[in-house]
């Protein structure tokens, strides 16, 4: 589908010929209830485009990605939609000066997530629509220039069934049978939107006087499925949305500039969210059925204010090309985690971006798709790929390192200044390099070369030298970089010194902040000070890099982890240590070791959630085989005594609970999981609801306990769109050749499954307790990846190829095996090479891993 994947030199060509004046769109979305869906279910589409040609007689094209086409017109002429119509784009030729391009088709409904996506509520029948277009899928909804620098005012209307209400960027009025939508400011096509469907809606208004006198007023608006409606904490939600539009008020200088803002929490959602201006798309995970950690929270409110940051950062001021994605969602990550701490009462938000956020950007850096933050982006299907760590937490730690190379006001001033000067527009990497020289005085050019335009990451490692006194005579941070990216960054950091004190607590007691340059730095302000028992580098988390440890500071975290009282620090300190892991520097089984120690002391949620996932990782992938089932047996009771140590009903418990799930292998473990599904067991305190439910059921029916019968009955308890989700993959599950078998047809074989039965099919599959079960299907994988990445949407071949990979079989055969695919495969699309390239990587690091654990043994 060459036609499909547009370039950007196609794009560079088409916005040096044309630019946009604006859309007229009508849509008829009554095809989306009743009849039969014998093969795509269409609606009917009629776009106007108004737009100007620099070269009279030019040609062009438009796109629209539809079945059909009934009727296209161009400047009043008439044009034969077989002649000029390949299935994504629409040949326009001899173009006038001022043109007039009318198209009327017929385009399908999704199932994938992109375009128009129609689910059905399993639970009432109900049918709900929304849009999802990022990074471009507006045209299966509409005819258009589908690329973010052709922006233009948009006027939408919509035909909906009878008591539907219709919301888009607009606000919006029903009259005569017709939603009738207010003109956009000039957008680009990939952040228009509808949500359409009998939605559960709250309102409440955000009211505010400006700086100039007048007063802003914002109609707020949240809503969900009516299945969920009696979860919805809209009042919540509503309070967060106040507190971000405060801070970017207080900050940016520049009002809200697109009138409403709604938010939509909705099914089947492929993203965390998406910023469409006036009506912010979310998951609608982030509406919670059960009892749930303030991690939880936290992370839905760090979503919303990193959706509210781009209708600065990204809707008002635009990149030109995606090249240039960081300028909207490495600012967004950002400033999503810099206005939650300051404006929320999540003010440990930097603990959770430190330990998170960070472990996927280090993940990310160390791939060989790894790239610069200002990434080469040939294509669509490049940049579809590149909404990535890199792109989003690497970026994101970057600029927190920028704002302590500038300073916090210069800043924000740059930002300031940015706004107003790029309003509506769409910017390149210049453009705010040269705002920041203006405010902070610096050599921005120098640093961008270093952090922005090369890839990689570079690691601090410090070196002390000791008097006979006990004192520190020298301190230098060394700093290495990766053969493959070699450079060597200036970096800010903070390099503390701790000890344990006479109560035991370990705690810092010096801190000096200083500028490393090049492979060895001296931190001259820490000479003399008396010696420490650790040296965190890059305490407080100012740059981005790994931390390494002098070898008394690993003794000092291998003696005392759970005794630092700082939760940054200690957080730093695991993150260093799972790197340290993941780079087969420390064995897995260590690794494994201090969090059965010392995870049980971790205060903050966020964290120990991760040293969980980090846990179960080490075990799954870098323990070495034959050490894998004790290890197995240890983390299953630790997690069972955290999990009766804890406060009951706390939190904490919580989150050993479902630790204790993820791991139990044993006879009793899956006894005690029974008996607490059935109310046979008790642990004081734990209250068993419908979401925990299913998260002890699913090792049940992976151990061969709960049958098919088992898990009908849970879904008749909960015979929702979430509880199918559920029930999916605990069928995909069980330990059945036969179920593998079934649950590898249904994806790969067959489009007949939605994207979000798609995903629970393969998580339900890939059971790292199936290795035996799953081995047949290495081989095959590589026979079919090519084939399902050229018939699937790339949502599904995403989802498919990562998935599906063969990871948890012999990591040796299956990286010969990646090898050769990519050897024999040098045509195949640069995308899907991509992601097996990423996959192979990760069997390299999960070999040395093991070897690292093994020797040990």
């Amino acid at each position: 589908m060459p036609g499909e994947n547009l370039s950007r030199d196609e794009a560079r060509e088409r916005a040096a010929l044309l630019s946009v004046e604006g859309y007229e769109v009508s849509l008829d979305l009554r095809s989306a209830v009743g009849g039969a869906d014998a093969g795509p279910r269409t609606f009917r589409s009629v776009t106007t485009i108004r737009f100007r040609s620099s070269e009279p007689g030019a040609t062009t094209f438009a796109d629209l990605i539809a079945p059909s086409v009934t009727a296209l017109s161009l400047n009043g002429r008439d044009l034969d939609p077989g002649a000029v119509f390949d299935g994504s784009r629409i040949l326009l030729e001899d173009l006038a000066e001022d043109n007039e391009l009318v198209v009327d088709a017929q385009c399908a409904y999704s199932r994938t997530g992109e375009g128009m996506h129609r689910f059905v509520d399993p639970e009432d029948g109900e049918v709900y629509l929304y849009t999802q277009y990022e990074p471009a899928d507006s045209r299966r909804v509409f005819a258009n220039f589908e690329q973010p620098d052709l922006k233009a005012p948009f006027r939408f209307e919509v035909r909906a069934p009878e008591g539907w209400v219709v919301w888009s960027n607009g606000v919006g009025e029903l009259a005569d049978g017709v939603w009738k939508f207010a003109e956009t400011k000039p957008i680009s096509t990939y952040i228009t939107a509808f949500v359409a469907g009998p939605y559960h809606y709250v309102t409440d208004s955000y009211e505010r006087v400006l700086d100039d006198g007048t007063r802003l007023e914002i109609p707020l608006g949240a809503m969900c499925r009516k299945g969920l409606a009696r979860h919805f904490d809209s009042d919540d939600v509503f309070l967060v949305t106040k507190q971000g539009l405060d801070f970017f008020h207080d900050n940016f200088d520049y009002p809200y500039p697109f009138g409403k803002y709604d938010q939509a929490f909705v099914p089947e959602y492929n993203l965390g969210a998406m910023e469409n201006p006036g009506l912010v798309t979310f998951r609608e995970e982030f509406i919670f059925r059960g009892r749930v950690t303030q991690a939880s929270y936290e992370r839905r409110a760090n979503v919303i204010l990193h959706e509210m940051a781009h209708m600065w950062f990204g809707d008002l001021v635009t990149m030109v090309w995606w090249d240039d994605l960081w300028l909207k969602e490495s600012f967004a990550d950002f400033m999503g985690t810099f206005s939650m701490v300051e404006a929320t009462r999540f003010t440990n938000g930097w603990i959770t971006f430190a330990n998170n956020r960070k472990s996927w950007a280090y993940r990310a850096d160390q791939l060989p798709s790894t790239h610069p933050i200002t990434a080469d982006i040939r294509d669509l299907e490049d940049a579809k790929l590149n909404f990535d760590g890199i792109t989003y937490a690497k970026g994101a730690s970057v600029l927190k390192q920028l704002v302590a190379y500038v300073g916090r006001d210069a800043f924000l001033e740059g930002a300031r200044r940015y706004f107003k000067r790029h309003a509506y527009g769409n910017t390149q990497l210049g453009d705010l390099l040269s705002v920041l020289e203006e405010t902070s005085g610096r050599d921005m050019a120098t640093w961008s070369r270093s952090w922005l335009q090369t890839a990689g990451v570079n690691s601090l490692t410090p070196q002390v030298i000791l008097s006979a006194e006990g004192r520190v005579t020298e301190l230098a941070i060394l700093q290495e970089a990766a053969e493959s990216h070699p450079e060597l960054r200036p970096h800010r950091v903070a390099v503390g010194l701790y000890r344990r004190s006479p109560e035991g607590a370990v705690e810092r007691y010096a801190r000096a902040e200083v500028d490393v340059e090049g492979p060895r730095t001296v931190v001259g302000e820490l000479v003399g000070t008396e010696a420490p028992d650790l040296v965190l580098v890059n305490d407080d988390d100012l740059t981005y890099c790994k931390i390494r440890f002098d070898e008394g500071s690993l003794a000092a975290l291998r003696d005392g982890l759970g005794d630092i009282t700082d939760p940054l620090a200690r957080a730093l300190c695991w993150s260093a240590l799972w790197n340290l892991t993941r780079d087969a520097l420390m064995p897995a089984r260590d690794f494994i070791d201090l969090v059965l120690r010392f995870a049980g002391r971790e205060t903050d949620i966020g964290v120990l959630q991760m040293l969980h996932a980090w846990a179960n990782s080490a075990l799954t992938h870098y323990a070495a085989p034959e050490w894998r089932e004790e290890g197995g047996r240890l983390l299953a009771e630790g997690a069972l005594r955290e999990l009766r140590l804890t406060e009951p009903g706390s939190q904490h418990q919580l989150t050993w609970a479902r630790f204790f799930a993820a791991v139990a292998s044993g006879e009793a473990d899956l006894q005690l999981l029974q008996g607490l599904l059935e109310g046979t067991a008790k642990i004081d305190g734990l209250e068993v609801d419908q979401e925990l439910r299913w998260a002890f059921l699913e090792p049940l029916a992976a151990h061969g306990v709960a049958d098919e019968g088992v898990i009908a009955a849970e879904l008749a308890r909960d015979d929702t769109a979430s509880g199918k989700r559920h029930q999916v993959r605990c069928l995909a599950a069980r330990p059945s050749a036969a179920v593998k078998a079934q649950a590898w047809a249904s994806v790969v074989e067959s489009d007949s499954l939605s994207n979000a039965l798609v995903e629970a099919t393969i998580a339900g599959f890939a059971q790292s307790s199936h290795r035996e079960l799953t081995a047949p299907y290495a081989s095959k994988y590589f026979e079919v990846i090519e084939r399902v990445w050229g018939e699937r949407s790339i949502q599904i071949g995403m989802d498919v190829v990562r998935g599906l990979f063969p990871s948890l079989q012999d990591p040796r055969g299956t990286l010969d095996a990646a090898d050769a695919w990519l050897a024999a495969h040098g045509a195949a699309a640069p995308a899907l090479r991509r992601l097996v390239l990423e996959a192979r990587d990760d069997l390299a690091r999960v070999l040395r891993g093991q070897a690292c654990d093994s020797a040990v043994g």
